[in-house]
């Protein structure tokens, strides 16, 4: 059986890349490097989450802690639209350089189950960090058990998120808001 890291973003997301690798047989190892998340409160509760989480299931876990609010906003700050690419990058190229260097065969990530994110970039970065290291990239199409991990997720009382990680896409998530208060306020008259 090879040695596996599986890149966690959350518990939810880990809930159906958990059950499915183990039902191939597979016994992953979870990986939590996250420097993404903001604000720092969200941060904390997605990692003690899946500590939390991984404790309950028996899932070894290896977090690597590295609040990165600075330096994520640094590193997309000249290409906001286009940040996802750099978030991709930076988590799967620590997942890979980690798992060569601790003896793993290959890794994955929870990215590839949701239906949210850029599957195919996600599926190139990988491979490209795969090569980079020296070690084996695992692909999984885990978009299928999408809804079905986050049901067992809910059932099991795990903290849910709101939005994607970083604090660009929860700005997002408010988007409709915004633009009703810049309607109503007039993008920044006095309101009294």
């Amino acid at each position: 059986m090879p040695a596996l890291l599986l890149h966690t973003c959350c518990a939810p997301c880990g809930v159906y890349c958990v059950d499915a690798l183990r039902g191939e047989g597979l016994e992953p190892v979870s990986f939590w490097y996250n420097p993404n998340i903001h604000p720092y409160q969200e941060y904390r509760a997605r990692r003690d989450a899946l500590v939390d989480y991984a404790a309950s299931i028996d899932l070894r876990l290896t977090v690597r802690d590295c609040y990165g609010l600075r330096d994520f906003v640094e590193a997309v700050a000249g290409d906001v639209d286009g940040r996802c690419a750099h978030c991709y990058a930076c988590r799967l190229e620590e997942t890979a350089r980690y798992a060569a260097g601790h003896g793993y065969d290959c890794f994955s990530t929870t990215l590839l189950v949701s239906p949210y994110q850029n599957h195919e970039a996600i599926r190139r970065t990988g491979e490209e960090m795969a090569k980079r290291y020296g070690v084996d990239f695992l692909y999984r199409d885990f978009r299928p058990g999408f809804r079905q991990g986050q049901a067992k997720a809910r059932e099991l009382g795990l903290y849910m998120q709101k939005y994607c990680g970083c604090v660009f896409s929860e700005e997002e998530r408010y988007a409709k808001q915004i633009q009703r208060d810049r309607e109503r306020f007039g993008g920044g008259t006095d309101a009294g």
